[in-house]
């Protein structure tokens, strides 16, 4: 696990950072990715860029991983503090989630996002 963990742990510094090009050398080509902001999931590589550049636009997120724990089915489950603002500052959210990850070839293939 400790791979894996070092793999998400990249993935969210290189995200905080707006880092866009870093994170997708994390995901799989055919990465499933959630749109945490208006809901469903974007695939692959070019609908994440998308995705993120957009909400970029609107949103300063950071998210910060607090625990990891590997699931019995191999999945790595990563509690993570979530601290989002509009580009006015006002704060949107300060709350904890759950992300749940599947790693395929050392890429992340897909990303979950569930209640703490």
């Amino acid at each position: 696990m400790a791979k894996h963990q070092e793999l998400i742990t990249q993935a969210y510094h290189a995200f905080n950072s707006r880092d866009i090009d870093a994170v997708l050398n994390l995901l799989h080509p055919d990465v499933d990715w959630p749109n945490g902001w208006e809901g469903g999931y974007v695939k692959g590589h070019d609908e994440v860029r998308n995705y993120w550049l957009r909400q970029w636009q609107e949103l300063n997120p950071n998210v910060t991983p607090v625990s990891f724990s590997e699931m019995p089915d191999g999945r790595i489950n990563v509690t993570v503090h979530q601290f989002i603002k509009d580009l006015q500052d006002n704060v949107l959210a300060d709350s904890s989630v759950r992300h749940i990850y599947t790693i395929d070839h050392e890429k992340i293939k897909r990303m979950d996002i569930l209640p703490a």
